[in-house]
């Protein structure tokens, strides 16, 4: 009976365990900025000019260049900031870039299109995936990674994306 209660004990714990561990909580240097290098394929969280932390990203199906207009496939360049979260994403966890703005707008309607929108950091899917650049226009990170990215970055923060 003891060996069982035990067990029961242990199940438990790990059972609130795995549903807490997707949320982390950081309370190192705040981040001030976050830089996305498009070419290279890196991500860098920065508190000032100190590099916190450095990820290898996948970018939008077709990376090469700005994005002009939804379902181009390319990732946004340009100057952002962080303006949501969604804790119940479907790749994992995700953070909101505030594309399109203005700029943006208005060279898609300069086309004749729109813009498109939703661009995230995000975690992978429920699917696997083969090719590194995936995504419809985000930057994917692991899940692990952005339950980390998630902890560390506010709403508010500066993006800057570099070819």
């Amino acid at each position: 009976m003891r060996l069982v209660r035990i067990i029961l004990v242990l199940a438990a714990f790990l059972a609130l365990s795995a549903c807490a561990s997707k949320f982390k909580t950081y309370d190192g240097p705040a981040v001030t900025s976050v830089q996305i290098q498009k070419g290279a394929r890196k991500m860098y969280l920065l508190s000032g000019t100190q590099v916190l932390e450095s990820y290898d990203i996948g970018l939008g199906f077709a990376p090469v260049g700005d994005k002009e207009f939804e379902g181009d496939g390319k990732t946004p360049e340009g100057n952002y900031v962080i303006d949501r979260r969604n804790p119940n994403s479907e790749y994992h966890l995700s953070i909101g870039i505030n594309y399109p703005n203005a700029e943006d707008r208005a060279y898609a309607a300069s086309i004749g299109k729109e813009p498109g929108g939703d661009i995230f950091i995000h975690g992978g899917p429920n699917r696997k995936v083969t090719v590194r650049d995936w995504t419809f226009g985000c930057i994917a990170v692991t899940d692990r990674e952005i339950e980390w990215i998630y902890a560390m970055v506010r709403d508010g923060t500066p993006v800057q994306i570099l070819p």
